[in-house]
C-alpha cells in the first residue's frame, strides 16, 4: 500500500511540472560541460565531462534509483544536423541516504559530481562550426519534499576540421584529474590509491598486483616455456640457476615495462605487439632457436671474455635473458581491471620515468614466481647418476618449446586448419617419444615416465581432434551496419577478442557456453569484434570508437544505446549473468 501511495505521489508531481507554481521553476541543479577537443575530424571521438552542482540541502536521484517510481537522473545530448551523438555515459558513484519520507535508503547525488561521456562525431560530418546541447534530466528532493522533474541545459561549441588540419586538445587539466569510468570499479580504486600513495607504496602495490596476475589464465604459456628451457639448459650449482632465473626475470621486466609505458602513453591497445605478424614470427624464431639447443644443435654461450670474468658461469645466461625479453611480449597482452587501471593512470600522469618504474615493478611481481620455477625446474638436471637419460629430458623439453612456437604461430594460419595443427603436432611428438626415443631406456624409472608421458600426449591429441560442436552464444560478426541497426533499439553484447588471447578462449569455453548465459543472451544482439590481425585501419577505428585498451573486452549496451558495463579479463558465468542484468 505504501509503495502504491508513493507511486501516486510522484505521478502527481510529474503532472504538476507544467503548472506555474512558486518554487517549481527554480533549478536546484546546474551543469558546466567540458570537452577534450574543440577541433576534431569526422569519425573521431571526444571526451565529455559534465560538472553537476546540486544546491546545498538538496539532492537529485541517481541514474539507478532503488525504486521504479523514482525518476532517474539522465544525461543526453543533441547536435546540429545530427553530426554528433553521445555514445557512452558513466555516472559517478551514488550515495545512499535515508530521508524522512522513506523507510529505506535512497540512491542520490549530492553536492558536486562529474558525469563522464563519449561523443562520437559522424563519419559523414562536413567541416564547419556546430553546437551540441547537453541536457541533464533530474528530480530534486530534500528531506521533506520532492520537486517535479526538470531539465537543465548547457551548450558547447565544436569545430569539425579537414583531415589536413590537426585536432586540438582543450581542458586537459579537467580530464587528467578524472579517474577511470566507475563501471570498472577496480580501475578507479587503483588510480585513487596510486594518486594518494608515495612512490614506494605505489611500487609495492603494483608489485603485489603483478604477483596476482599469475592467478589469471593470461600467463599460462610462460609455465611450459619456463620449465622447458630451464629444465633442459640448467646443469650446475644453485648459484648458476639463480643467475639464469634472475636474467630471465629481468628480461621479462624490461620488455613488459617498455611495452606498457609506450602503450599507455600512445593510447594503443595493450599487447598490440602480439597483433603484428613480425613480432609473432620473431617469438616463434626464438622458441625454435631455443628448442634446437635442446636437441644439441648448438649451445648458447656468452663471449669468452665475459665468461672468464664470470668464472664458472657458462652457457645459457644469454639464452635466459633473451628468452625473458621475448616472454615479456607474451605476457604483455594480459589485461584485467588492475592492469587497465595502471595503463589509465600512467597515461594520465604522462611521466615516462614513473610509468617505467610502475610497469617494471609490475613485471617483477609477474616474473618472480618464474624465477622460483626456474630454480626448481633446473633441479631436474641434478638427479643422481647422470647419463643418456639427460639427453632424453632435453629432447622432451625441446618438443615442448617447439609446441609453444607452433601455438604462437597459429594466428598466422588460416582458421580452417589452425585448429588441427597443434593436435597433429602433439600426436606426432607423442608417437616419436614412445617409439623412436631410446635414450634413457637403461633407467627403468625414467623409461616408465617417458612412456606414460607419451601416451598422455597422444590421448590429449586424439581428444582435441575429435569434432566437438561447442555450445555458445549466437554471435554475429561485428560490422558497423550490424552495430548501427541495433544501437538504441535492442541491448547488445560486444566481445572484442583476439586469437592469441588466452582469456578470450577461457570466456568462450567456460562463460559463453554456459546454459544460463546462452538463455539470457537471447535478449541481446551479440557481436564479436576480431582484434587479431596486425594493426589496421579497421582495428584502429574499433579501438578509438570503443576505447578498447586490451582484450578481452566485453561491452554491455542497453536498449537506449548506453554502455552500462565494461568487462576486462575473464569472468565466471555467474558474474557475467549479474552484469547482463544491468542492461535490462
Amino acid at each position: 500500500m505504501k509503495r502504491f501511495l508513493y507511486t501516486i505521489l510522484f505521478s502527481l508531481l510529474a503532472i504538476s511540472a507544467a503548472m506555474p507554481q512558486s518554487g517549481i521553476d527554480k533549478q536546484y541543479a546546474s551543469i558546466k560541460s567540458y570537452i577534450s577537443s574543440d577541433k576534431v575530424h569526422a569519425g573521431s571521438t571526444v571526451k565529455l565531462a559534465v560538472k553537476t552542482t546540486v544546491e546545498k540541502g538538496w539532492h537529485i536521484n541517481s541514474n539507478k534509483p532503488k525504486d521504479d517510481f523514482l525518476i532517474a537522473t539522465e544525461l543526453t545530448a543533441a547536435s546540429d544536423k545530427n553530426i554528433a551523438s553521445l555514445t557512452t555515459v558513466t555516472y559517478p558513484k551514488a550515495q545512499d541516504v535515508t530521508l524522512g519520507f522513506s523507510d529505506k535508503p535512497v540512491s542520490v547525488f549530492e553536492g558536486e559530481v562529474i558525469i563522464q561521456g563519449t561523443i562520437k562525431i559522424s563519419d559523414a560530418a562536413q567541416p564547419g562550426e556546430y553546437t551540441i546541447v547537453v541536457n541533464l534530466g533530474y528530480q530534486s528532493c530534500n528531506n521533506a519534499t520532492c520537486m517535479p522533474p526538470k531539465d537543465v541545459k548547457d551548450t558547447i561549441h565544436i569545430t569539425i576540421v579537414d583531415k589536413s588540419v590537426a585536432e586540438s586538445n582543450i581542458n586537459q587539466d579537467v580530464f587528467t584529474k578524472l579517474s577511470t569510468p566507475s563501471d570498472a570499479k577496480d580501475n578507479g580504486s587503483l588510480s585513487d590509491k596510486l594518486q594518494s600513495s608515495s612512490i614506494w607504496l605505489s611500487l609495492l602495490l603494483v608489485f603485489l598486483g603483478g604477483l596476482a596476475l599469475n592467478l589469471t589464465p593470461c600467463v599460462y604459456p610462460l609455465i611450459p616455456v619456463t620449465i622447458g628451457f630451464f629444465g633442459g639448459q640448467s646443469e650446475g650449482s644453485t648459484k648458476r640457476l639463480a643467475m639464469m632465473g634472475f636474467l630471465y626475470l629481468i628480461g621479462i621486466a624490461i620488455t613488459y615495462s617498455v611495452v606498457g609505458v609506450v602503450t599507455a602513453l600512445s593510447g594503443a591497445i595493450f599487447g598490440s605487439l602480439m597483433q603484428s605478424p613480425f613480432v609473432i614470427i620473431a617469438i616463434v624464431a626464438v622458441l625454435i632457436a631455443l628448442s634446437l639447443s635442446m636437441f644439441g644443435v648448438y649451445e648458447f654461450k656468452l663471449p669468452d671474455s665475459l665468461m672468464q670474468k664470470a668464472g664458472d658461469t657458462k652457457s645459457g645466461l644469454f639464452g635466459a635473458f633473451f628468452m625473458g625479453l621475448t616472454m615479456g611480449i607474451v605476457a604483455a597482452p594480459c589485461i584485467g581491471p588492475f592492469v587497465l587501471g595502471l595503463v589509465t593512470y600512467v597515461a594520465a600522469i604522462g611521466d615516462p620515468l614513473k610509468g617505467f618504474l610502475l610497469f617494471f615493478f609490475l613485471a617483477l611481481g609477474l616474473g618472480t614466481p618464474y624465477f622460483v620455477l626456474a630454480l626448481f625446474s633446473g633441479k631436474i638436471k641434478k638427479l643422481p647418476r647422470s647419463g643418456m637419460w639427460m639427453d632424453a629430458v632435453k629432447h622432451i623439453f625441446g618438443f615442448v618449446l617447439l609446441g609453444m612456437a607452433l601455438y604462437f604461430a597459429l594466428p598466422l594460419f588460416p582458421k580452417t586448419i589452425a585448429g588441427f595443427l597443434l593436435p597433429v603436432y602433439m600426436l606426432i611428438t607423442g608417437a616419436y617419444l614412445l617409439i623412436f626415443e631410446k635414450a634413457g631406456n637403461n633407467l627403468k624409472g625414467f623409461k616408465t615416465f617417458r612412456i606414460v608421458f607419451s601416451i598422455a600426449v597422444i590421448i590429449a591429441a586424439v581428444v582435441l581432434l575429435i569434432p566437438n560442436k561447442e555450445k555458445s552464444i549466437e554471435w554475429s560478426k561485428y560490422s558497423p551496419s550490424e552495430y548501427s541497426s541495433a544501437l538504441g533499439k535492442t541491448p547488445m553484447i560486444i566481445d572484442f577478442y583476439a586469437d592469441w588471447c588466452i582469456p578470450c578462449k577461457e570466456l568462450d569455453k567456460e562463460t559463453f557456453s554456459d546454459d544460463n548465459v546462452i538463455k539470457e543472451s537471447k535478449q541481446f544482439k551479440a557481436l564479436k569484434a576480431d582484434m587479431t590481425k596486425s594493426v589496421s585501419p579497421e582495428v584502429e577505428k574499433l579501438r578509438n570508437e570503443f576505447k578498447i585498451v586490451g582484450v578481452p573486452t566485453v561491452l554491455i549496451i542497453d536498449a537506449s544505446g548506453k554502455e552500462v558495463a565494461r568487462i576486462t579479463g575473464f569472468v565466471k558465468p555467474q558474474e557475467f549473468l549479474k552484469v547482463l542484468e544491468t542492461a535490462k
